[in-house]
């Protein structure tokens, strides 16, 4: 019996494979140029003199009413200088991640033909951790200071906020910014409605950053994703049995759906918890609804949250004591 079911498992996974090959050898075959666009190094090695060429070249990065005193300041500024070498001394080659940007546009043109290839610039600009990456239909910008490591000089944050400030953050951060011209936004203010809202996407991620993993995905630690795996089914009786699904007390998005230091379930287990956990059990409802219903991508990305969520059939697997 135990041999049928391994040679049973083993066809099931030569079949995935082979599914999976085919996809990624159509992704290969795209055509797909990033061009990339160093502002941060035009900015800072611009002459003053030359600062109209460079306002006519990028006039959205200069807002009307700014005088040049603002500019010409921040060029010459010792903070900012200090910061623009320490982003060249992490970036000055900028090929790898050029590459991976090629291969994730491969993928997005896979998925979703009608996409343009956008022209990618990277800035210098004030820390907004809340925008690191900026996705609008021909541009994607991408803020580099934001990607220097988690442990550099620079960074007085939080360290649940830190740890993403890494190189291997940029892709899933323009997926998840991709992502919101492709999923609705949340209407339904419900905890339910969040959940699936982030569970779509972060399966975009899945599909768009195949070679990912889970915890590059999340934005957490191996870890943290360990953590959520071993506790998935305590979490989901605990927002069953607390009548959370359908809650719209506003309070539950910092608890369970906003980036935190960990989640609140004012319990014992808090302080080990990750923050977002809701978001982790909402991807797991759509991997699940996904593994069990024959509909595309841009089919599940459109889908109410209701019948995603009845059709899913999510079921965490018991915990083992």
């Amino acid at each position: 019996m135990k041999r049928i079911i391994f040679i049973i498992a083993i066809t099931f996974a030569f079949i995935s494979c082979e599914k999976k090959s085919k996809v990624e050898n159509a992704v290969e075959k795209i055509p797909v140029e990033i061009k990339v666009e160093r502002f941060d190094k035009l900015f800072f090695e611009t002459s003053p003199k030359d600062l109209n060429k460079l306002k006519k070249e990028f006039p959205f990065f200069f807002p009307n009413g700014t005088p040049d005193s603002v500019w010409l300041e921040k060029m010459q500024n010792p903070l900012w200088r200090e910061l623009y070498t320490e982003v060249q001394k992490k970036y000055s080659d900028f090929e790898p991640v050029k590459k991976e940007l090629n291969t994730l546009f491969q993928h997005i043109k896979y998925y979703f033909p009608k996409t343009k290839t956008p022209k990618v610039i990277t800035v210098i600009s004030e820390m907004d951790y809340n925008n690191k990456v900026i996705y609008a239909d021909s541009l994607v910008i991408i803020s580099l200071e934001l990607y220097l490591g988690k442990e550099h000089k620079f960074y007085q944050f939080p360290k649940y906020l830190k740890q993403n400030f890494e190189q291997k953050q940029i892709m899933p951060d323009v997926v998840s910014s991709f992502s919101t011209q492709k999923i609705a936004p949340v209407i339904d203010k419900n905890l339910l409605s969040q959940m699936i809202y982030f569970g779509k996407q972060l399966y975009l991620k899945d599909v768009l950053l195949p070679d990912y993993n889970d915890a590059d995905k999340m934005g957490y630690t191996p870890e943290q994703i360990k953590w959520c795996e071993e506790n998935e089914s305590y979490m989901w009786r605990y927002f069953l049995e607390n009548e959370m699904l359908y809650s719209d007390d506003q309070k539950l998005s910092n608890r369970f759906i906003n980036p935190a230091p960990f989640s609140k379930f004012y319990l014992e287990i808090d302080n080990e918890s990750p923050g977002r956990v809701g978001a982790w059990v909402g991807w797991q409802m759509v991997r699940s609804f996904m593994k069990n219903n024959e509909v595309s991508l841009q089919e599940m990305l459109k889908m109410n949250v209701k019948e995603l969520f009845e059709k899913s059939k999510y079921k965490p697997k018991k915990n083992v004591e």
